[in-house]
């Protein structure tokens, strides 16, 4: 086990000084950072800033105790932590201020991300992962300020699971357990559910946890007292306060945030706690200045009165340190010796403004270099068509810019292809290949890896039917589930699912019956009624190299989680343009059943706002087993929604269960037909097979087409080629009108062209604009029935040729 920075900091005093000048070096730099960051925005070379003045000397403390293989999940005001950790330099710094597209030069965003938000690659090139435990690893920061909380709790928790659970590779991700996973979050920010539910959970999982509360007293504008109950946060938190013996609760510690020796020992602490005993412990650093404001969008003065202004200079963290460096000596063999003089601290500082001035100009030139490249590329190229008038004031206009960005130099080479279409040169096909190019490039630059793009991308597994033989039995539907599961659990070693009544008693639906008895409570576990950290518990332990099912218990509550799928998980591998992944599996439930809070079916918000999730519809149990079977051989995460009604439907169980697969984006035609189309997905399939057969008797032969993957969606555009034979389209959903059917309608019609080979129009066929009641038969009159299929289609037929179908 690694030692802790407590019981390793007996040093020489030179060692001791080193330490203590080199932290002011390097808060010296960051704070310049700031300084310049502003100007740079003030002066129009960059959007927006937000920095971290103010919080150095806390930061530079945090530092000390992170090690190789340890976690951060935090708040986008710890550049001098992420200086500290090796994750930023000023170059790196300046780079995301101005949204630099390279990776070479902006690491954690690749200019995808406002400055502040850090991240370190987990991934090499190829999308195999690194060595982690070989890295002071960063989680990918997020905007939303309490949002990083969730995904702490699954980063420490991954350490426990480290200590018992090995698989081949898992040295890769741990170090037997031993690493610790650090929180930030804002004080204002603790005012959010997502805090108290992490935190909630981590006392209760005693996991190796520190959370820092940068406390600066407000909230952008707002002050403290009108944020929480009690200003202190400590005060409110002491309820969480372990108590001697038990194995519940956390540490709470506070500390001024400009008192360097506290803020050494104060971390020094909590590290022992956490890295020792799996403690969670509380950080509240308070007295934190704010030296520039909330951020460059806006002044402090007009909200902070002239005494807190005063007070936040006479206690600025910089200043404080300084003084306590030039005044602190210490006897040593009879010689007084001291840490500094002012001329030397003076040095230091001019040298940490000519650092940050010289990697300034370093990160702009390298930001300009590839622009100005383009421009002289793209206006070299136009030039030659300068003979058209319209190409010639186009270029008098670009002349006139005083900065040029891409975005202008892509205007200039369209608009001009647009004055010269009709020309046919080999001038203007140069452009036009240029530009072909460049857009190319750019395309990768703001718009790869919102889904994988290594081999292990969910659309490269292949298929592997299910097989049946004489020997398959009928069984209920959960049983296939639940076997499946276990064949899973038997192969990954690094799989483990948890969720509300997931463990003890085999899930609500008996699909985990007996796994938690067979596996252990740590790969099949209960959690507390808290949706949005079984999603976030998830997400951290997929990042460090687990593979976790997140299991909700019904669909209707996965709106507890769609801020952190949305924030968080969908956009893992895009905002690091590929440098870490999180391919976390969520299970849940839902679809057609009675009641308002168990019927729902939100799947238009859900694909809209999770795009970067693959959403997984399967019919029944069976195709859900395959979906769970395909995903753990991806690196990219998934919703698997199984159908509510089908647990007690029987299914004939495969041979071959743990080992077929069903492909993700492909659809599946469970009836030809050659008159219509129906398309729909989920548990309302069996309402449109019988709808289907009852229309055979009609005389109308209906084709059915199971979607069975929303996102991604009919990658072959094999419903397209079914129109070519019907001329007739329907989609049915139980979601609301203009919902998933809406979707639908613009994949078949826009992207597949589907509205060429129709002879109707498109008909679709939705649920009420309500949930179902739970009075009985609620969802037979709220969502579409057998009946609503069949006299809908029907009255197609009727429109275009009464007299063979006469109206009903």
């Amino acid at each position: 086990m690694q030692t802790t920075y407590i019981e390793t900091q007996q040093v020489s005093f030179q060692d001791f000084k080193n330490s203590v000048l080199e932290d002011y070096r390097l808060g010296r730099i960051s704070r310049e950072m700031s300084y310049l960051g502003r100007r740079e925005v003030l002066t129009g070379k960059a959007k927006f800033g937000i920095f971290g003045d103010g919080k150095e000397l806390p930061q530079l403390a945090m530092a000390k105790v992170f090690r190789e293989g340890d976690w951060r999940s935090g708040y986008y005001r710890d550049q001098t932590f992420a200086m500290a950790a090796d994750a930023l330099t000023v170059d790196s710094f300046f780079a995301q201020l101005y949204a630099d597209t390279s990776i070479e030069r902006e690491p954690a965003s690749a200019g995808r991300q406002m400055n502040g938000h850090y991240a370190t690659r987990s991934l090499n090139e190829d999308g195999s992962w690194k060595d982690l435990t070989k890295i002071k690893n960063i989680s990918s920061d997020i905007s939303p300020t309490a949002g990083q909380m969730p995904r702490l709790l699954g980063l420490a928790l991954a350490s426990k699971v480290f200590k018992d659970v090995k698989f081949e590779g898992s040295e890769k991700f741990s170090n037997n357990g031993n690493e610790i996973a650090f929180g930030t979050i804002g004080d204002a920010s603790t005012a959010e559910g997502h805090f108290w539910e992490t935190l909630n959970a981590a006392c209760a999982l005693q996991v190796p946890m520190i959370v820092s509360i940068w406390d600066d007293g407000y909230g952008i504008s707002v002050p403290t007292h009108n944020q929480r109950a009690k200003a202190d946060i400590a005060e409110m938190l002491s309820g969480f306060q372990r108590k001697e013996g038990e194995n519940q609760g956390c540490e709470i510690i506070q500390v001024k945030a400009w008192d360097y020796p506290a803020l050494l020992d104060a971390y020094a602490r909590a590290e022992h706690f956490a890295r020792t005993e799996s403690i969670p412990v509380v950080i509240h650093v308070i007295e934190v200045t704010q030296p520039q404001g909330h951020s460059t969008s806006g002044s402090h003065e007009r909200y902070k009165n002239e005494q807190r202004l005063a007070w936040e200079g006479e206690h600025d963290g910089l200043a404080k340190f300084r003084e306590w460096i030039l005044n602190y000596s210490v006897e040593l063999e009879g010689r007084e010796e001291i840490l500094a003089t002012a001329e030397d601290l003076d040095a230091i500082e001019a040298e940490a403004k000519k650092t940050v001035k010289e990697g300034q100009k370093k990160a702009w030139d390298n930001y300009q270099a590839p622009i100005l490249a383009m421009k002289s590329e793209v206006l070299g190229l136009v030039e030659k068509l300068q003979q058209n008038a319209g190409v010639a004031a186009e270029i008098s206009r670009f002349n006139k810019l005083i900065s040029v960005a891409k975005r202008d130099v892509f205007h200039l080479a369209r608009k001009v292809l647009l004055v010269t279409r009709g020309t046919d040169s080999a001038e203007r096909a140069a452009l036009q290949n240029k530009y072909n190019v460049l857009l190319k490039t750019e395309k990768d630059n703001y718009s790869s890896h919102l889904y994988s793009q290594s081999q292990w991308k969910a659309t490269n597994v292949q298929e592997v039917k299910p097989v049946y033989s004489e020997n398959s039995q009928e069984v209920d539907g959960r049983v296939v589930v639940r076997n499946n599961f276990d064949k899973i659990f038997e192969k990954y070693p690094e799989t483990l699912v948890f969720g509300e009544d997931a463990g003890n008693i085999g899930d609500v639906n008996q699909g985990l019956e007996g796994m938690q008895e067979k596996y252990g409570e740590l790969r099949v576990a209960d959690t507390g009624i808290r949706e949005a950290t079984i999603l976030g518990q998830g997400l951290g332990m997929a990042m460090r190299g687990l593979r976790p099912i997140a299991e909700i218990q019904y669909l209707d509550y996965i709106l507890y989680c769609l801020q952190g799928m949305s924030d968080d998980l969908a956009t893992v591998q895009y905002r690091t343009k590929g440098g870490q992944k999180a391919p976390l599996i969520i299970r849940t439930r839902g679809h057609r059943l009675e009641g308002i809070w168990h019927s729902g079916s939100p799947m238009a918000g859900i694909i809209n706002l999770s795009k970067g999730i693959n959403i997984l519809v399967p019919r029944n149990l069976t195709k859900a087993a395959g979906f769970y079977n395909t995903m753990l051989q991806s690196d990219e995460p998934a919703l698997i929604v199984e159908c509510l009604n089908a647990y007690r439907l029987k299914e004939k169980q495969p041979d071959n269960l743990g080992e077929f697969t069903v492909p993700v984006g492909k659809i599946e035609v469970t009836k030809e037909g050659s008159d219509v189309t129906l398309v729909t997905y989920g548990s309302t399939w069996r309402i449109v097979m019988e709808a289907a057969n009852e229309l055979e008797k009609l005389g109308i032969s209906a084709e059915v087409i199971d979607v069975q993957s929303l996102i991604p969606f009919d990658l072959t555009s094999e419903i397209s080629e079914s129109l070519k034979k019907t001329s007739r389209l329907v989609v049915i959903d139980e979601d609301v009108e203009g919902g998933t059917s809406a979707f639908i309608l613009q994949q078949i019609l826009e992207k597949q062209k589907g509205f060429r080979y129709l002879d109707s129009d498109p008909v679709t066929i939705a649920a009420e604009d309500h949930r179902p009641a739970y009075a009985s038969d609620g969802d037979y009159f709220s969502k579409p029935s057998a009946d609503d299929i069949l006299e809908k289609v029907y009255g197609m037929f009727h429109e275009s040729n009464p007299s063979k179908f006469p109206k009903l």
